[in-house]
C-alpha cells in the first residue's frame, strides 16, 4: 500500500487540515494545525480523563506541540523530532504544525466521533 497526500480528501476544520488512510488496523493521517490548537480540552468532553486516548506515533515536520497527561507530566515535541503520545494526552499546538500520525483504526474512531459530536458537526 502506498498513498500520497494529495491524493487523499480532506477534512477540515477552521484552520486545520486532516487527509488520512487506514492500512489494515492502523491509521495513518497527515494533519496541519494553527498554533494553539485546540484551544482547550472541550472536544474530549466524555472520553476518560477527558482526553485522547488512542495511542499515536508520528513525526513533526513543522511546528512544536505540548503534551499534558493526568499525572502532571508534560512534554514539548519540536520539528524534526519522532514522538509516541501515549492513552489520555492532551496535546495544544505552540506553534503551527505539520505531521504525519499512525493510530490504531478502532480507538481513533471512537476518540473522533466523541470530537465530532462535541463540535456539532454529527448529531448527538
Amino acid at each position: 500500500m502506498h498513498v500520497s497526500k494529495d491524493e487523499l480528501e480532506p477534512t477540515v476544520f477552521g484552520e486545520y487540515e486532516g487527509r488520512q488512510v487506514d492500512a489494515g488496523e492502523m491509521r495513518i493521517a497527515f494533519e496541519s494545525m494553527p498554533a494553539h490548537f485546540p484551544p482547550d480540552e472541550s472536544p474530549f468532553k466524555g472520553l476518560p480523563d477527558d482526553r485522547c486516548q488512542c495511542d499515536h506515533w508520528g513525526y513533526l515536520f513543522k511546528g512544536s506541540f505540548r503534551v499534558t497527561y493526568p499525572d502532571g507530566t508534560e512534554e514539548v515535541v519540536h520539528a524534526g523530532e519522532a514522538y509516541h503520545l501515549r492513552p489520555g494526552h492532551f496535546v495544544q499546538t505552540i506553534e503551527p504544525g505539520e505531521l504525519i500520525e499512525i493510530s490504531p483504526v478502532g480507538e481513533h474512531d471512537r476518540t473522533m466521533a466523541t470530537i465530532a459530536r462535541n463540535l456539532g458537526l454529527v448529531a448527538s
